[in-house]
């Protein structure tokens, strides 16, 4: 109890009285500051578990994806194997994580012409997010039929990107697939999304 002058005009009943009411509102206040903390902890976890196991961030690296994605650009992943083209795609390529658009899907037969025109099934693709075509960096004899459990992915800076028409990294199998990217979150005067 905190020391207080005695008054001869209050009752030592109402002193003690306000002195149990301040000593009750000190152990409720910590009782509700401790349970917040646990609280706060908890969630912290959840939306760490989540970020990890569901929705990871990831940050841009490198201008293969231009004009759709800029370096340091940071987006928003969905864990899935399940594709469909044009989507923009995670996956995993010698100790880095690399994103790229999917071309072509598992069976599909692909050809590349020298000017970069992208045909898949002996249709022209539609690509609305490419600024310039170009052959780029490509070792591989078309027509090219995609593996099964594999993808055909191509950055969307077709002049400059490694990507499954370099042997280097070729098609990519299903089970090095991280996700596709739900939506670009910075910087927040381009938040977009992107599937």
């Amino acid at each position: 109890m905190s020391k207080k002058k005695w008054n001869p005009e209050m009752p030592e009943k109402e002193l003690l009285q306000k002195e149990l009411k301040r000593e009750l509102y000190k152990r409720r206040f910590r009782k509700i500051l401790r349970s917040s903390f646990h609280a706060l902890i908890v969630v912290a976890a959840v939306a760490a578990l989540i970020a990890t196991l569901l929705l990871p961030v990831l940050q841009i690296a490198g201008t293969s994806m231009e004009p759709s994605l800029k370096d340091g650009d940071i987006v928003l992943l969905a864990k899935t194997s399940k594709l469909e083209r044009g989507e923009l795609c995670a996956f995993y390529y010698s100790n880095k994580i690399l994103i790229k658009r999917v071309i072509g899907l598992p069976g599909d037969y692909i050809w590349i012409d020298k000017d970069g025109t992208v045909y898949v099934n002996n249709d022209m693709l539609d690509e609305p997010y490419v600024s310039e075509k170009a052959l780029g960096e490509c070792d591989m004899e078309f027509p090219y039929q995609v593996p099964e459990n594999s993808y055909f992915m191509l950055g969307d800076q077709r002049a400059t990107s490694i990507d499954s028409r370099s042997s280097v990294i070729g098609c990519v199998p299903k089970d090095q697939l991280i996700g596709r990217l739900l939506c670009k979150i910075w910087p927040l005067s381009e938040w977009a999304w992107l599937g």
